[in-house]
């Protein structure tokens, strides 16, 4: 199994890119949602940290944005207690889709909480700044401060740019996105036969 990291900035269509593969994807920020809709211990310890926010189950995605955004502390708490759980869905995931060829690895901080191996192929999607401008204010629940503390958070993006395998530049069209994939799959499938 070849494990393919999907790595960029925030809004510069690292999901859309990670689907378009056409395996088996491991999207983090899915995963979250389900845990704030469905797990009550994620609840109970939210509640236990941050009492005058989590005050109902399920958890409100805005409670959670409230929170890091009076306190940048708060971020650190929640993401220390997502994280576990994230890591947890991971493996539940790679155990399921051991005998896949490939599997990819939609996570935002990958690299920053050391959840790579150092096998894994690395791909940046690299995006136009006023694209990504555009589409992130088109999202129904933009908000700047909290985009700018979570890329406050982050390795910088010339950082994770060196460390990729394989660089796609995205310009939000299908056709541009489909040609880079076939050949990184190419390339990635002919080093595997020839190894």
């Amino acid at each position: 199994m070849i494990r393919i990291g999907i790595l960029g900035d925030i809004g510069s269509g690292k999901s859309y890119v990670a689907k378009s593969f056409g395996h088996p994807v491991f999207n983090a920020d899915e995963e979250v949602s389900k845990l704030y809709k469905g797990n009550k211990n994620i609840y109970n310890k939210f509640k236990k940290i941050l009492p005058q926010y989590f005050t109902t189950f399920p958890i409100n995605k805005i409670k959670v944005s409230e929170a890091i955004l009076d306190n940048k502390k708060n971020l650190n708490k929640i993401i220390k207690i997502i994280h576990l759980e994230v890591q947890k869905k991971m493996k539940e995931f790679l155990n399921k889709n051991k005998n896949k060829k490939f599997v990819i690895l939609d996570i935002p901080l990958l690299l920053e909480n050391k959840i790579n191996n150092k096998k894994d192929v690395l791909v940046f999607v690299q995006s136009k700044k006023r694209d990504i401008t555009n589409r992130l204010k088109k999202r129904s629940n933009f908000n700047h401060k909290l985009i700018k503390k979570f890329s406050n958070i982050q390795l910088p993006l010339d950082y994770k740019r060196k460390k990729s395998d394989y660089i796609i530049k995205n310009d939000f069209t299908k056709k541009t996105i489909s040609i880079n994939i076939r050949n990184i799959l190419k390339k990635l499938q002919n080093e595997r036969n020839s190894s």
